[in-house]
Order: structure tokens, then sequence, then C-alpha cells
């Protein structure tokens, strides 16, 4: 009788086994591992009591959904702007950029996008280049799918200029239940586009200010990918 073929056996389909999972399934971002692995002890410490460890192991799995930190691959031609985020668009218009920044008060062309709990929270470079200024300004944790989410948040401005010297403001904004924005982007560093640069912890909105002239290609009820879908294009 035929001796049934064991992993050991199949050492090239094993590694095509592992790569397929690592693929299919996304890794974490570092943020959401204190979150993990309080689901984790919470489930060791109830493991003679069903139901305690049944709800550590749901709120494990759950944070490491919610952080998830997907793959992705932008676009490789010139003079592109990605979307940020994941999630939704829920406004396109002209806006002046943060007062914080210190700049002109011009109307700038503006696209937000809305972010469930369900999508993927990590921002994304919009376009690659230098980062010129990343400030933080303290506000309200109103709903962020209202218009006004823009001004009377809590948020985090980062200003990027490409090589070409175009200027592309990129604006974490919390939520109703985002309490938590986090940035790893520090004035002088160099973003390549899509490069991951942050994050806001469950619910919330990025608005991306583009240059002036410059006509956004998505519209209201658009869904994102970010570091993939093409907002715009840069004179």
């Amino acid at each position: 009788m035929a001796r049934r073929p064991r992993a050991a056996d199949d050492p090239g389909g094993l590694r095509h086994l592992i790569e397929l999972v690592r693929s299919t399934v996304p890794p974490m971002h570092h943020a959401g591992l204190p979150f993990v692995a309080g689901g984790l002890g919470l489930a060791a410490l109830g493991r003679k009591q069903r139901w305690l460890r049944g709800a550590g192991l749901l709120a494990a799995g759950a944070s490491a959904g919610f952080f998830r930190h997907p793959r992705r691959v932008p676009p490789t031609r010139p003079g592109v702007v990605v979307a940020p985020a994941d999630g939704m668009v829920c406004l396109v218009d002209t806006a002046a950029p943060p007062p914080e920044l210190d700049l002109p008060d011009t109307p700038l062309p503006r696209v937000s996008i809305f972010m469930s709990v369900f999508d993927a929270h990590v921002q994304r470079a919009p376009v690659g280049g230098e980062v010129l200024d990343v400030v933080h300004r303290a506000g309200r944790f109103g709903s962020a799918d209202r218009i006004e989410a823009s001004d009377d948040n809590e948020r985090n401005s980062v200003r990027i200029r490409t090589a070409d010297g175009a200027e592309v403001i990129a604006v974490q904004i919390a939520g109703l239940v985002a309490r938590r924005i986090l940035c790893d982007a520090r004035p002088g560093d160099h973003l390549a586009i899509g490069d991951t640069y942050g994050l806001i912890r469950f619910g919330s909105r990025l608005d991306t200010y583009l240059p002036v002239g410059t006509q956004p290609l998505v519209g209201v009820g658009q869904r994102m990918v970010a570091g993939e879908t093409v907002l715009a294009h840069l004179s």
C-alpha cells in the first residue's frame, strides 16, 4: 500500500503553502501588539472559564484584524497622487489648508476619505518626497464623516514636497471613537509614495489637500485602496 506523502517529503509544497498564507493573511501594524497581547492574556487568565477564554480570543482576533497592515503596490508612473487611506470618499471640494501650517489661505482642492472600523487604518504617503512639516492640533472628537470635522476635530497635518516642487498635505483627523493619532513621520524625512507613516485607532478620516489647479479624479461614494487608488495627477 502506497504511503501518503508527508509535508517533510515535499518541502517545495510546504514553502508554497507558507507563502500562500503570508500573501493572503495581511501582517499587523506594531501599534496593535498591546491590544492583541491583552486579549491573549485575558484568554490565558480565563482558561478554566469558557466565556472568558472566548472573549479574550475574540478580542485578540478583532484587534489583529483592525490593525492589519496589508501590502500595497503603488503605481510607478510619475506625477500621481494616491489615496493615503482605505475607506470611502465623503467629500470632494476646495478649502484653505489647516491654519496651523502657516500657509496662505488660498483654497486648495481637497479629497476627504472616511474610514469605518472595518477599514485598514494605516496611513500611507500620497506622494513621494520630503516631509516639510508635521503639526498636531488638539480638538474635538465629533463624528469624522461630518464636514465640520476637518475644522473642529483633533488632527495631525503632514506636508510633503515632491522632487518637482509640488506640495501635498495629508491630514489625519480623529473621530467619534478614534482618540489616538499615531504619526511616525518627522520633518526632514523622505517618504516614497505609498510608504506607511501613521495610523489612527478605531474609525477616522483623512483629508488630502492638492496643489492649486489639480483636478481630483475620484468622486463621493467611491471606495479607496490606500497606496494604490489614484486621486489625481500633478501638473
